[in-house]
Order: C-alpha cells, then structure tokens, then sequence
C-alpha cells in the first residue's frame, strides 16, 4: 500500500531537485528519502526518478504520476483543513513583497489583518528581488509577471494588472509628452533594478507581437518606490504597475503617457512552494488582498493589447 509520507517526499524531491534539500526541509537524513522513494517506486512498479551523481530528474512516468501526487495530498490537507476551519487564527506566517507596493498598497491592509488576528506574526520582507520560495526564509510571496514555473502553486491577485507610462504634470510642462513609444529614448526615463538587473528594456504589445525599446537614464536606483517618488517630483518618465501608480494618477500627481498605447503585462499572484502552507490565516488575508486589488484593477483604462 502506498504510504502518504512517500508521496509527500517524492513531491518535495520533485519540486526541489534533490533528495538532500526534501531532507532538509522535512528534517530527516537524505537516505530516508531515498528509501521513501524506492518504496513508492517498487508499490507502483515504475522507475520515477533518473537518478545520478549530480542531478536527479523525473523519468516519464514520474511526470505523469506528479499531478496525481500532488494531488492526493491537496486533498488530504483540504481535509485537515476543513477541520480546523472555525478555529482562531494564529502562528508565524512571513511574507516576501515587491518595495512599492508592499509598502504603499498593502502594508495597510496587511496590517489591519494583524489587528483583527493578534495572535498572527507577521515577518515582512520588503525587495524588488524575485524571492524563491523554496530555498528562502517565506511562507509566500508576491510576485509580478507571468508564472511559467508550475511546482509551486499560485493564487492570483490582480491578473488584469499592466504597466503604464506616467510622468508629473511639471515633467511634461518643462519637457512635453511623448507622441509615440520611439520618443521615449529622448525623454528622462527613470530605472529601477529587478532581481538584481536594471529594467531598462521596456516592452510594450503591439499588433500581437511584443515590441521592446530600450531606455537610458541618469537617474537608477534599486527600490521601484523611488522610481515612483522621482517621477512624482517631476525628474522623469516610469514605467510601472497600474497598482503602484493608480493613487497618484487619481490624485493627479501623475499623467498616464500614450494612453491608447496598452502596457505589458503586469498579472500579480500570491505563491507558495505547496498548498500546505495555505493555512486559513494565508486564505483569508488572500482574499482581503484580492478584494481591494481587483477594485484597483477596474479603474484603469487601458485599451487591449
């Protein structure tokens, strides 16, 4: 009979690579894993993993079961869950958050869910660096962009989110407004680093193909929230979030460029490495989250792409 700790470690050796980091994660000796697995591997009569001296990787038929795996233990923890469903919410929970928005959107929400929940802790962390949810100190994380990674598991957020063009009215009365993407390269586009890299490509979708056009500036930084503090202090031209500029558009400190032009793409999730971490404590703040950023999402006007 097949044992739901072998499935469990099989997931995990999956998702991480190796049967090192899954012992290290459910804290016991590497050849347990092993051994989990080759038990699993000899009650289902299939070879799932090809195994060498660097590298572990699922043969064909460990890419087939997976899903049924991961799977068969979604369902065992929704049950678990189901069971604790009317208990208070309580423990640890840390979170990874992009700067802007953490700090200018979020924070405030986050908050009150601690005030409504005292018995939470909360450990934030504020970066435009993309946090990996399997190696670092995170519960979860949030995260821009469009996933292609499918071993984690991501709730969404804001998926209709995209970047706009913005500058303050005292930028563009000094400089004027750019007519088209090509004027750009002659305004002051402020940068900000993304996992370490300037994000000095900017990408915009035109005619169902992706056209980029790369940006210089004399001003950089490595916190997107002072890319959006320069722009409102009139020193240039930035490309964000809808969500991280919507209260200063509506507040009129900035102006949407090329409104007729649609911005890239900007979906936003909350991810985690498995759906154990999704406690009630995750599933209520999600849903508080995703209640005020789908309001922030309605009002932006941006044509399609």
């Amino acid at each position: 009979m097949v044992r739901l700790e072998d499935v469990t470690l099989f997931v995990r050796s999956a998702a991480l690579g190796s049967f090192s980091n899954a012992a290290r994660e459910a804290g016991v000796l590497p050849g347990q894993v092993s051994a989990a697995v080759l038990r699993l591997e000899r009650e289902l009569d299939k070879r799932l993993f090809a195994r060498s001296t660097r590298s572990l990787r699922l043969t064909a038929e460990g890419e087939k079961y997976l899903p049924f795996a991961q799977e068969m233990l979604a369902v065992v923890r929704a049950g678990e869950d189901s069971l604790h469903e009317n208990e208070e919410i309580q423990g640890e929970l840390k979170m990874a958050i992009p700067s802007d928005i953490g700090r200018n959107v979020l924070l405030p929400l986050i908050t009150a869910f601690c005030e409504q929940h005292p018995k939470v802790s909360l450990r934030l962390f504020l970066s435009d660096r993309v946090s990996d949810v399997f190696r670092d100190p995170v519960d979860v994380a949030i995260r821009y962009g469009i996933l292609d990674n499918g071993s984690y598991v991501a709730l969404p957020l804001a998926e209709n989110n995209r970047r706009v063009l913005v500058a303050s009215p005292a930028y563009l009365a000094k400089y004027g407004s750019p007519q088209r993407l090509d004027d750009l390269v002659s305004h002051h586009c402020l940068l900000y680093a993304l996992n370490g890299h300037a994000y000095d490509k900017w990408t915009f979708p035109q005619r169902g193909i992706n056209r980029q056009i790369s940006v210089g500036s004399r001003l950089s930084c490595d916190d997107a929230d002072v890319a959006r503090r320069w722009a409102v202090a009139g020193m240039g031209i930035v490309y964000k979030s809808w969500i991280d500029v919507c209260a200063d558009v509506l507040a009129g400190r900035l102006k949407v460029l090329l409104p007729e032009q649609p911005g890239e793409a900007a979906p936003l999730h909350l991810i985690c490495p498995h759906r154990k971490q999704f406690s009630p404590a995750i599933r209520q703040l999600h849903a508080m989250l995703r209640d005020h950023l789908q309001h922030i999402t309605g009002l932006m006007r941006t044509p399609p792409a």
